[in-house]
């Protein structure tokens, strides 16, 4: 169980940390989501999960092993 003090110094962490959360600015979603869309379309251009990678450039494609015989 806590004591006084303690107790006290919890719930004044708690009330700044309810002050901060209540402080932030909202955003719609429906505002969020039409700004990640636009966002996605804008750089769709340079992802590589959309556009490929060359085989040259691809850091994770099997390495070759080097045998001699």
């Amino acid at each position: 169980m806590m004591s006084g003090s303690s107790s006290i110094v919890a719930i004044k962490k708690i009330v700044l940390q309810l002050r901060l959360e209540a402080g932030v600015n909202r955003v719609k979603v429906s505002q969020a989501a039409a700004d990640l869309q636009q966002f996605c379309l804008q750089n769709a251009q340079q992802d590589p999960l959309l556009t490929g990678t060359s085989s040259s450039n691809n850091p994770f494609r099997p390495q070759q092993v080097c045998s001699f015989l």
